[in-house]
């Protein structure tokens, strides 16, 4: 009797973690899901128990398992998509030392400025290719170098949020080449750990781990870990990547000339390249893809879904539904208001950790819807910023693949394809970087003979094709013209309220910890 192949695929997100089963034509068998909260013990802090992660992820396997009825012996592979550029150190015991530096945390700016004026413009470009950027990997390192002494001399691992996991499963330290990639501490040229860059931060070269592609298996589940989730000992792990490369795999974004837009907590738009593109101005990423000589470029904003769930957590619960009906209601232009969406400082294309948010144009007939559809515009118009940038290193397309939350939404798909003047398409489930880590454990358990074989045999649309209005667009256009005119001429003074809003707070007990 032949047993039904499943693969499983673990999204471990910034607010949840999610366990995905498909079986190997792509039908969604179960998820699962666990929320949980990142802690902030100072101003700009976000840190996470990686323990926590690993709670998560054995309630969430545990569960899909039970919920999908599914023997433990027919799940062939399981991989993982990840939060990205976060740092999670072990030591010699390969116990976790300290919480996780997440992706979000903005502590390590004097850091990020240590390493521009060691390096110098020229050598960043010629070795890092990305902005240097607070929450990202060897920032955060330097910052526990700095700042928590015995902690760092403790370390002997380093490695990203979903390692951790792939760790416990395993017994073994490992990640891919997507996740090594937007470290600040990667070749991506050589495809390996870069020695000039860590001999330069002196940063021993031994601490970091081999790197696989996403759909390699890095190791078996230990009967340690089989106990724990109910996997079976032997089920094969493969490495996965960093939730971009992933979300893009389970949109079936994969081939040069796609792209996709993701708003989700942050938002990201995200190019396929066959080449590790250059970007002289640093404003957006270039990373590795699934496999060796696929990159990504993409621009990522801090602040998308986050912008509106912060809007809707100063009223009474929310209901998304009605909020969408009178959201369509209100005219393109929020009746004459923008919101500049940096509640949490921006990446692309500010690089900016020290901005905030504004509403600009309230005026006596502003309300709370047309506040609401301004959040919803402000985040789009941030995401067209990206694909802006983007276009001027010669990357474009046709179509784009939406996901994330401002998907789930048909009036902010509206909106998005209006500004972004490209139609719009919605993958058939919403837990893309999950299917898409599914994918990669099929490839590895040898169900898909590669990536390309797992997405066109699992990847699936929606019957919904967003078109975009032309006649929308050009009153858009005048609109964005006014949000980018806007932040322009209000740059410094929210940088000074920023800075000065975190002083103040500082001098009710808080710290910086530097």
């Amino acid at each position: 009797m032949r047993f039904m192949a499943y693969t499983m695929g673990i999204d471990l997100g910034t607010s949840s973690l999610k366990t995905v089963v498909i079986d190997e034509n792509g039908t969604l068998k179960a998820v699962a899901s666990r929320g949980y909260q990142f802690r902030s013990p100072c101003n700009n802090f976000a840190e996470h128990d990686p323990e926590e992660w690993w709670e998560a992820c054995v309630h969430t396997v545990k569960q899909a398992i039970q919920e999908g009825g599914i023997r433990p012996e027919e799940i062939k592979g399981v991989s993982f998509s990840g939060q990205m550029h976060g740092i999670v150190v072990l030591d010699r015991e390969y116990k976790s030392i300290r919480p996780a530096i997440l992706h979000c945390d903005a502590r390590s700016g004097r850091q990020v400025e240590q390493i521009k004026t060691l390096f110098g413009i020229d050598d960043i470009r010629r070795l890092m290719m990305n902005p240097v950027y607070t929450g990202f990997l060897l920032p955060s390192l330097l910052w526990i170098r700095d700042n928590e002494p015995a902690n760092f001399d403790r370390i002997r691992h380093v490695f990203l949020p979903k390692d951790y996991l792939t760790y416990k499963l395993t017994g073994l330290v490992a990640t891919d080449y997507s996740d090594a990639s937007a470290t600040l501490a990667f070749d991506m040229r050589n495809m390996c750990w870069s020695e000039e860059i860590l001999n330069k931060v002196h940063i021993p070269l031994a601490w970091f781990p081999r790197c696989f592609e996403t759909g390699e298996v890095i190791g078996t589940v230990t009967a340690k870990a089989a106990g724990e989730t109910g996997l079976a000992v032997g089920t094969a792990i493969v490495a996965g990547g960093g939730d971009q490369v992933m979300q893009g795999i389970g949109s079936g974004i994969i081939e040069v000339g796609q792209a996709s837009v993701n708003i989700g907590t942050s938002g990201q738009v995200s190019f396929q390249s066959t080449q590790p593109l250059l970007n002289p101005e640093l404003n957006t990423n270039t990373f590795m893809g699934y496999k060796k000589n696929r990159w990504i470029v993409m621009g990522a904003i801090m602040n998308a879904g986050l912008c509106y769930k912060w809007f809707h957590s100063l009223f009474p619960k929310a209901d998304y539904e009605e909020m969408n009906r009178l959201i369509s209601q209100v005219q393109p232009g929020s009746g004459g208001v923008i919101f500049l969406p940096y509640l949490n400082g921006e990446r692309t294309p500010h690089l900016d950790p020290d901005l905030s948010a504004s509403f600009i144009g309230i005026n006596l007939r502003t309300g709370k819807t047309e506040l609401a559809r301004a959040v919803m515009e402000g985040v789009s118009y941030a995401m067209y910023q990206c694909i802006e940038l983007c276009g001027s290193l010669g990357l474009v397309a046709d179509m784009m693949v939406a996901s994330g939350g401002g998907a789930r939404s048909i009036p902010w798909l509206q909106m998005q394809a209006d500004i972004y003047n490209i139609p719009l398409k919605v993958a058939g489930i919403e837990e893309q970087a999950g299917l898409g880590a599914a994918i990669a454990a099929g490839v590895g358990a040898g169900i898909y003979k590669d990536i390309q074989e797992g997405c066109k045999r699992v990847v699936r649309y929606k019957d919904l094709e967003v078109i975009p209005d032309q006649a929308v667009h050009a009153v858009y256009m005048e609109y964005y013209g006014l949000f980018k005119e806007a932040f322009a001429s209000g740059r410094e003074t929210l940088h000074r309220l920023t800075v000065l809003g975190r002083k103040n707070r500082k001098g009710e007990g808080e710290s910086d910890g530097e």
